[in-house]
């Protein structure tokens, strides 16, 4: 089945030569039989005239095709244009049945900074992940188009090999282009999909309506009673969901804003998710959760779950000038997460954007 959409926007300053292909390929959606191949690929363009305005528009018309009845634990190669050239080309592995070793890599906040975003991206390739997961703000603008060029120019060759995962930031802006793009399971705002025993959870933190009036500025309103609604239907999702896979061997849950804030200005915003979210990680053994929207690497534990926010990947970095009583660990650097999945332990290991370690933890097998 190949689904096909058109949007008009704005030229890029990135060169393609003579690629035709604008945006991938790139893997989304990965099973042990299945996977989803997406790709952009240049149309017609529109002149815009206006009072101080002469812009030449371009149009993309944007395809995904769903792979069905693949095998497990095998290699397979496409090529969307099947021209002779290599621009339409990659692989996937498929993922193998039951239970098994795996790594991935989380990192967020990829939006400012495309140097460091790149090197990220090279830390990634070289780590050989079964999967990449974002932690929101994969962009600057998600309105704007030019952003989400330069995302896609920079992720090409990761993207073209394994699926990509991401959550939504604020910076994203509910726009539709992050639903175009990405071809994720379930609504797509709040989802979830396993690998072997390993529940992945993915939330989101900014609402239904991003879109929200001027006048709503009182985090006791907005949680209580302007997006109250949206986020108890998702609690409630997401409570069912973590009851369904009770006997999951290991729980990692992922959103963009932070149950714990070491920011100053953010500490009493943190508070009021904690407050909404309350005990239901620690009431299902959840041992980590990965989160963004805070430029720095910080790991609080509470309850026995992991608190990692992780959004050193390209945005501004900021201080931790506020350190909570559940702080273990704060640098700020840009940095990245590679997590291996094994036996009886996951290993969690932050790295800086130049190599180095930061810190290594391990969670134990749930019982």
């Amino acid at each position: 089945i190949v689904a096909m959409f058109s949007v008009i926007v704005f030229v890029s300053s990135i060169a393609y030569g003579q690629n035709p292909i604008a945006f991938g390929p790139y893997i989304q959606s990965l099973t042990e039989d299945s996977a989803t191949v997406c790709w952009s690929t240049h149309a017609d363009s529109v002149d815009l005239h206006g009072p101080g305005t002469e812009k030449t528009l371009r149009m993309y018309d944007t395809h995904e095709i769903k792979l069905a009845n693949l095998n497990a634990n095998t290699e397979y190669s496409y090529d969307v244009l099947k021209d002779g050239s290599d621009y339409g080309k990659g692989t996937f592995h498929t993922l193998a049945e039951g239970i098994h070793p795996f790594s991935f890599v989380a990192y967020g906040d990829t939006r400012s900074d495309h140097k460091i975003h790149r090197r990220i991206v090279e830390h990634a390739l070289k780590e050989d992940p079964l999967l990449v997961i974002n932690t929101g703000d994969l962009v600057s603008d998600g309105l704007n188009i030019e952003d989400w060029e330069m995302f896609f120019e920079i992720n090409r060759e990761l993207m073209r090999t394994r699926p990509y995962y991401p959550v939504l930031g604020n910076h994203e802006h509910d726009a539709d282009y992050y639903f175009q793009f990405f071809d994720l399971p379930g609504n797509e705002r709040y989802y979830e999909f396993t690998v072997g025993d390993v529940l992945f959870l993915m939330l989101d933190s900014e609402g239904s309506d991003f879109a929200k009036p001027t006048y709503v500025k009182d985090e006791d309103y907005f949680w209580n009673t302007y997006q109250k609604a949206y986020f108890e239907k998702q609690k409630a999702w997401a409570d069912h969901v973590l009851e369904m896979h009770k006997d999951a061997g290991f729980i990692f849950v992922f959103f963009h804003q932070p149950l714990i804030s070491i920011k100053r200005s953010r500490v009493e915003d943190a508070k009021y998710r904690r407050k909404f979210w309350g005990d239901i990680f620690e009431r299902h053994n959840v041992q980590a959760l990965i989160m963004g929207h805070d430029h720095h690497y910080h790991r609080a534990e509470a309850n026995g779950v992991q608190m990692i926010t992780s959004g050193g990947g390209g945005a501004g970095l900021y201080d931790g000038d506020s350190p909570a009583p559940e702080t273990k660990k704060y640098v700020k650097v840009n940095h990245y997460i590679r997590v291996d999945v094994g036996e009886k332990k996951a290993t969690l290991k932050a790295v800086d954007v130049d190599g180095n370690e930061i810190e290594t933890i391990t969670v134990d097998r749930r019982n």
